[in-house]
């Protein structure tokens, strides 16, 4: 049992270090426009700013759930 919570204690930590050097890159590499795609909801008013970016999440997340999807198949 150990042996396993190591092993998803180790992938979980490769992942989030792997999110954050995407982040880090992603003020670099201005065509990945991560933040920016169509669909992101940006509004600006005087003494107001509200920034959802709703594709940009639907995207990571499918990406996320993909990258799972086979981690588990691997691991069968």
């Amino acid at each position: 049992m150990s042996d396993q919570l190591g092993k998803i204690l180790i992938g979980a930590g490769l992942s989030v270090a792997a999110f954050g050097c995407l982040v880090l890159l992603a003020g670099k590499l201005t065509w990945l426009r991560i933040g920016r795609l169509p669909g992101d909801i940006h509004i600006e008013r005087e003494g107001f700013s509200l920034y959802f970016p709703l594709t940009t999440m639907i995207l990571l997340s499918a990406l996320g759930s993909l990258i799972l999807f086979f981690i588990g198949k691997v691991r069968r």
